[in-house]
């Protein structure tokens, strides 16, 4: 973020500044003195408009890629020009009536459908990379599990959660167990673990496992596998959806193969995608990361706008977009932030 301790610019310098970062975010290209001029639409020749373009220079808002090329801003320009001169352009009132309509439509779908919806919503807007992650679950308590054999190895486990809700899943073992083995692990889980919430069962489980590995006997280990997998999540355990990854590959200046490569392992990988996402979720408004502020190389040369996302006032995910540090923030960022409401409006009315 910027620093409080910057030096102060001139209105000039602003107005040059401005001028020069929404010419480079439309065309990617580096403004000269010349076509600066003419953009910012100041009474000063273009010796003038050098003079202020190295001293820019010399602060660290600019950056000369080439001699005599024109100048480029840097990451510090561009906090700069989004911290204090951006002006956010809204949405037109039509377009967010289409995205209310759309997420109201989709609400049937559940939760995780809604936030696929507002990751595809966001990459067809934007045309860059939506990315948001899944709504936090309820506590789920367990209350009692059983389980039967079916054919093979396979086993049903009918788990009842918090008052009366039951889930029945249909779960593969390492071994054919028969259904008395079945019943004492019930048995045990029941007794151990009836009242706990389900992700404390499994984490209690697998710690277990580990700490007693050469001192539990066959019905402990048994339970720790039946157990773990029974009580694993449905969905997808990293916790966000993502759609438009495809649309950065058509920017220039991420058409380097072995950037890409690195910011698609970044995908697959999640981890540090989600990380970052993860300091959002304390943060009200839209934040945004430029370049190598999100704290990981992967982004370097790329911008995250995010929002947070809330159900019955309680903060419930983030949602975002991913595209190059040139990106027109004054479109993206009311993007994000209304989809982060409309999301959050459209969960609480499917509850």
């Amino acid at each position: 973020m910027s620093s409080p301790h910057e030096p102060e610019l001139s209105e000039r310098a602003r107005t040059l500044l401005r001028a020069l970062v929404r010419r480079y975010i439309s065309d990617g290209k580096p403004v000269g003195s010349r076509i600066l001029a003419r953009e910012a639409r100041v009474p000063v020749s273009a010796a003038t408009v050098r003079n202020v373009m190295a001293d820019l220079e010399e602060q660290g808002y600019l950056a000369s890629p080439h001699t005599s090329a024109g100048r480029v801003p840097t990451e510090r320009g561009l906090r700069f020009y989004v911290d204090c001169l951006l002006q956010v352009q809204p949405m037109e009132s039509e377009t967010v009536e289409r995205l209310r309509r759309r997420l109201s439509r989709d609400r049937e779908v559940g939760s995780e459908g809604l936030a696929d919806s507002a990751s595809n919503l966001l990459s067809r807007l934007t045309h860059l990379a939506g990315v948001v992650t899944l709504p936090r679950r309820e506590w789920a308590v367990l209350r009692h599990i059983e389980f039967l054999p079916l054919s093979g190895q396979r086993v049903l486990a009918i788990l009842v959660i918090n008052e009366r809700e039951v889930q029945n899943r249909v779960i593969q073992t390492d071994r054919e167990l028969s259904e008395a083995e079945l019943q004492q692990i019930a048995n045990y889980l029941n007794s151990e673990f009836a009242g706990l919430e389900v992700a404390t069962v499994r984490d209690r489980l697998v710690a277990a496992m580990h700490a007693d590995r050469r001192r539990i006997d066959a019905l402990m280990r048994s339970a720790a596998e039946v157990g773990g997998k029974a009580f694993a999540p449905e969905r997808d355990a990293e916790g966000y959806v993502m759609a438009g990854q495809t649309n950065l590959m058509e920017l220039a200046e991420l058409s380097d193969v072995e950037r890409l490569r690195r910011l698609f392992e970044a995908f697959t990988r999640k981890r540090d995608i989600l990380h970052v996402l993860d300091r959002c979720a304390s943060a009200e408004g839209v934040q945004i990361f430029i370049g190598q502020e999100a704290g990981y190389e992967v982004f370097d040369g790329l911008s995250l706008v995010t929002a947070r996302y809330a159900v019955e006032g309680e903060p419930a995910g983030v949602l975002g977009v991913i595209g190059p540090t040139r990106m027109p923030y004054d479109r993206i960022i009311p993007v994000v932030d209304v989809t982060a409401r409309l999301l959050g409006a459209a969960l609480n009315s499917s509850r």
